[in-house]
């Protein structure tokens, strides 16, 4: 059986097993108590994405890595070692920020619904509050005032474009992200008259592109975009972040991104850029492109079964840890992650089969009509590209099963 190509090379064979950083699948799920289903992440994975990016990027762009893609403590902990800075969405996720170790002067707070007690902890430490209404900073700055903090405050910006070709359209048209382009003036007055810290812009246009053309032409009209309202600015703003967008290919004919293209380009357009920007530095942010490939779900099986001439193995996982590859986390037509028997990665026999979930719904689906090696009950199943959204953008509370085991290896 040929090796689908969309399994990361890193993850090889070893004693007929899939192997995760050197060992044994069997080896990681004995070093785990027994425990399946189990999510691998591979630490080696994301530093070769990193370096990647870092050899295509130009020298002046930094790398944040969006922590809703994984908040795993022991990832984010490694994680704020190799990136630049970290980007949460939550209180909660701030704080596993801090506790790992991530510079305050170093995190942006993004997100539409901050609370004040999320306000109050982000002012309280130094990070930098993406602000998303003018409302949001009027409370932020009565915060500010009240516990004697300045406000680090950068303005998220919802763009009069969209980045086309997007799995998820996060800027464009009427949304719940970001000022809209022609209140970001306003704001910024009230902001200076405030005597905030004005920290500069974040753009996020969209997500989980695979056209370096869509995103080569999002950032540079996010570049333009931000040297106008710079003009409006009582300083020039000293950062920009150019959201994300970066995607990963997940399904059968998915070309991965030229990742070279896009940094030549880029390259391109900051050396013309406005010179309102001359000392402005910029980041990309970036979530499942760090970390979407280095994760491995482990879930065994605890049945085999024949119905209508159709085999189904039975597992002890399903979409209440992995929803995303159920095929219900935002896609509109089911397909297939990349699946493998782990137990029998060396072998080349082949059979079609229906690999399913233990929940109690038709919706648990992991592999349909999926060929993989003559599979028995105790056989491990692998789902691959499980390193972002899984575990926690999963239903875990659903009919009550306990969470899956993770492990950083």
């Amino acid at each position: 059986m040929s090796r689908d190509h969309r399994i990361h090379p890193l993850f090889t064979e070893q004693d007929g097993e899939l192997a995760v950083a050197g060992r044994t699948v069997s080896r990681w799920i004995a070093e785990a108590g027994g425990r399946t289903p189990l999510f691998l992440y591979d630490c080696a994975v994301i530093e070769a994405k990193i370096a990647d990016l870092r050899a295509a990027l130009p020298k002046e762009v930094g790398i944040h890595y969006a922590m809703k893609a994984n908040p795993m403590p022991e990832l984010v902990a490694w994680m704020a070692g190799q990136v630049d800075g970290l980007d949460v969405a939550s209180a909660g996720e701030l704080k596993v920020a801090l506790a790992a170790g991530g510079d305050p002067s170093h995190i942006s707070f993004a997100g539409p619904g901050k609370r004040d007690f999320e306000l109050e902890l982000a002012i309280g430490v130094g990070a930098t509050l993406n602000i998303e209404s003018a409302r949001e900073f009027a409370r932020a700055a009565a915060i500010g005032d009240r516990i004697g903090k300045p406000v680090r405050a950068a303005v998220r910006v919802n763009p009069p474009f969209d980045l086309k070709a997007s799995g998820m359209r996060m800027g464009g048209g009427a949304k719940p992200f970001g000022v809209d382009a022609e209140q970001v003036p306003a704001l910024l007055a009230e902001i200076e008259a405030a005597g905030a810290d004005f920290r500069g812009f974040h753009v996020f246009a969209g997500s989980q592109n695979l056209s370096a053309e869509a995103i080569i032409d999002a950032q540079r009209k996010t570049i333009d975009l931000v040297a106008d309202l710079a003009e409006h600015a009582a300083v020039p703003p000293p950062l920009v972040n150019l959201g994300g967008g970066f995607g990963l290919p997940y399904f059968p004919g998915d070309q991965p991104l030229d990742l070279a293209a896009v940094g030549a380009a880029l390259e391109k357009t900051l050396a013309a850029r406005d010179p309102i920007l001359a000392d402005t530095r910029f980041v990309v942010e970036l979530g499942r492109y760090l970390v979407g490939e280095c994760g491995v779900y482990l879930t065994r099986a605890i049945d085999r079964k024949m119905s209508q001439h159709e085999v189904f193995i039975i597992t002890d996982g399903g979409l209440h840890h992995q929803l995303a590859a159920s095929g219900n986390f935002g896609t509109v037509i089911r397909r297939n992650y990349p699946l493998a028997n782990a137990s029998r990665f060396g072998a080349t026999d082949a059979e079609s089969l229906n690999v399913v979930g233990c929940l109690c719904t038709p919706l648990d689906r992991l592999g349909d009509k999926v060929m993989l090696p003559a599979t028995e009950v105790g056989d491990v199943i692998a789902v691959f590209m499980a390193g972002a959204y899984g575990f926690t953008a999963s239903p875990t509370a659903f009919l009550s099963h306990e969470p899956p085991a993770e492990m950083l290896a």
